[in-house]
């Protein structure tokens, strides 16, 4: 469950994604490779001075290019891809994902996506019709047909597309972070998300191939507020999977800088049971992480060899 907004023609000699990706996020780049078939990912990190990244749609996010492309560099050669095409996962403020019911959607992708751009003119502050934009067809029956449609404008791809280039690499697909870490999640049963960052939380719910709710918040930077905003995101939508769902939901997947627990503690009592989204790696760790999570690096791994 995760719309490529680009692809290379180098991505496809690996059966869609490379074995290699990296995520670009405000604290820095957090590199992964698969060294072979069957073998463990390898990962490394690479930090960035505050400012140098600052996602958004509104700007360009990067006030040093250069330095991007360095810690690119530096983040990839410490995993030593078999590859130069890698995925890029970006932030998930430079990209706006949502839910779209039609009753019905032209099978050819040429035609399909002039009738998404049209549906987003209002939806979006920024030009739809050079914006790029990616799909996947949820659900789709006689009458309806639900689509996953992930946008960003033009320039913001194109920015984080041309440090990737200058790093000596080829963008073999580009991804929300959010929507990376769900392809994490291989279950027909209703899963309850939530992914933070230093500057925003993306709450979703799940059910099989399914996305019920994908809803990303920005973050004010007082600690109070910060809190406050997370715990009510959660909370709506804990609520909304039970109008969808029925019932309570009992488990909250969790992704973002710490652990499960250290998020749990920070949270307050509920009454949700915190899972990592993925596990932090004990081996296969080139340079120090932080507490950088590898949930975004993990689901864009998902099916490479």
């Amino acid at each position: 469950m995760s719309p490529i907004l680009s692809r290379s023609t180098a991505a496809t000699q690996y059966g869609g994604r490379p074995p290699a990706a990296i995520e670009l996020t405000s604290e820095g780049v957090l590199a992964a490779a698969l060294p072979g078939k069957h073998e463990p990912p390898v990962y490394a990190f690479e930090p960035l001075r505050p400012g140098i990244l600052v996602p958004g749609i509104g700007e360009l996010n990067m006030s040093s290019p250069e330095a991007v492309s360095l810690a690119i560099r530096n983040a990839l050669a410490s995993v030593s891809p078999r590859t130069r095409s890698v995925t890029v996962v970006i932030p998930d403020t430079a990209v706006r994902v949502f839910v779209l019911d039609f009753d019905s959607l032209p099978a050819r992708a040429s035609e399909a996506i002039p009738v998404l751009r049209f549906r987003l003119r209002k939806m979006v502050p920024f030009d739809v019709e050079h914006a790029g934009l990616s799909y996947q067809i949820l659900s789709e029956s006689k009458t309806e047909a639900r689509v996953l449609v992930a946008i960003l404008p033009s320039n913001i791809l194109e920015e984080y597309e041309t440090v990737v280039r200058a790093a000596g690499y080829e963008p073999g697909a580009v991804m929300p972070s959010a929507l990376a870490a769900l392809a994490t999640l291989e279950s027909p049963a209703p899963l309850l998300a939530a992914c933070l960052s230093k500057v925003a939380i993306t709450t979703s719910i799940t059910r099989g191939d399914d996305l019920l709710l994908y809803r990303t918040l920005d973050l004010p930077e007082d600690p109070e507020q910060r809190l406050l905003e997370v715990q009510r995101s959660v909370a709506v939508a804990a609520a909304y999977y039970e109008d969808k769902v029925s019932v309570l939901p009992k488990e909250l997947y969790f992704a973002g800088n710490g652990t499960a627990t250290e998020f749990e503690h920070w949270f307050g009592p509920s009454e949700l049971r915190i899972i990592d989204f993925a596990p932090r790696p004990s081996t296969g760790v080139a340079t120090s992480m932080s507490n950088m999570s590898v949930a975004g690096l993990t689901g864009a791994l998902t099916g490479a060899v």
